[in-house]
C-alpha cells in the first residue's frame, strides 16, 4: 500500500496515517456514533496534530465511553475530573469537559431532526463537495458550509467547533472530499473506497 500516491499530509511511512487517510477520510459517515466521536476528537486537536489525536483515538475510546453521546453526556464532574490524569488523551480541562456540554447538545440535536446525520448534512445539501486541488497548499482550511455549520452549533451552545474545526469534521467524515488530484482516492468511486 504504501506504493500508492497518497496526500502529503498523509504521514507516508507511518501505517497509523495512512490506513486513516486510506480508509476514513473523506468517506460518507452517515452513523450518529461515528459522527460524535469524530466531533470529540476535531475539538481535542485544537492547537495540535492530527497526528497526536490519532495515536490517542483507543485511549479516547475508552475515556469516553466508545463515544456513546449518551454515556458521555451523564458523565459526572468526579468521572471527567479522573480524566485530567489519563496519559492516554489529551488532559486540556476545557476540552474535557465540553465532551459532556456537546454530548448533551448533541442529543437535542438528534431529538430535533430525528438523527444528528440528518442535521448535519443538510449544510451540504445531502451530498459531499467534492474538491480536487492540485497539493497540499491548495486546500482551504474552513468554507462558508463550516462557517454556517459552526455558527449554529456555537448558538446551540457547543463548543470546540470554531470554523476551521467542523472544516476538518467535514472533510473527515465526507461532507468534504479533498483528496488532492493525483492521489488514489481521488481515482476511486465513492462507494468503493
Amino acid at each position: 500500500m504504501s506504493h500508492r500516491v497518497r496526500c502529503a499530509w498523509a504521514g507516508h511511512g507511518k501505517p497509523h496515517y495512512e490506513k486513516y487517510h486510506d480508509e476514513e477520510w473523506g468517506v460518507p459517515v452517515h452513523d450518529d456514533r461515528k459522527h460524535f466521536e469524530m466531533l470529540i476528537l476535531e475539538g481535542a486537536q485544537a492547537g495540535l496534530t492530527w497526528e497526536t489525536i490519532l495515536k490517542k483515538r483507543e485511549g479516547y475510546r475508552r475515556s469516553f465511553k466508545n463515544f456513546d453521546p449518551v454515556a458521555v453526556s451523564g458523565m459526572t464532574n468526579d468521572e471527567l475530573e479522573s480524566l485530567l490524569i489519563d496519559p492516554s488523551i489529551i488532559r486540556n480541562r476545557l476540552k474535557v469537559f465540553s465532551a459532556r456540554k456537546n454530548a448533551q447538545i448533541f442529543l437535542e440535536i438528534q431529538k430535533e431532526y430525528g438523527s444528528f446525520d440528518a442535521y448535519v448534512w443538510r449544510f451540504v445539501d445531502g451530498k459531499p463537495i467534492v474538491n480536487r486541488p492540485k497539493g497540499t497548499g491548495d486546500l482551504q482550511a474552513l468554507s462558508t458550509e463550516s462557517d454556517n455549520l459552526s455558527r449554529d452549533l456555537k448558538k446551540r451552545g457547543m463548543s470546540f467547533i470554531g470554523s476551521t474545526i467542523i472544516y476538518a469534521y467535514m472533510q473527515a467524515i465526507g461532507m468534504v472530499d479533498d483528496h488532492i488530484a493525483d492521489c488514489f482516492r481521488a481515482q476511486q468511486p465513492a462507494g468503493i473506497r
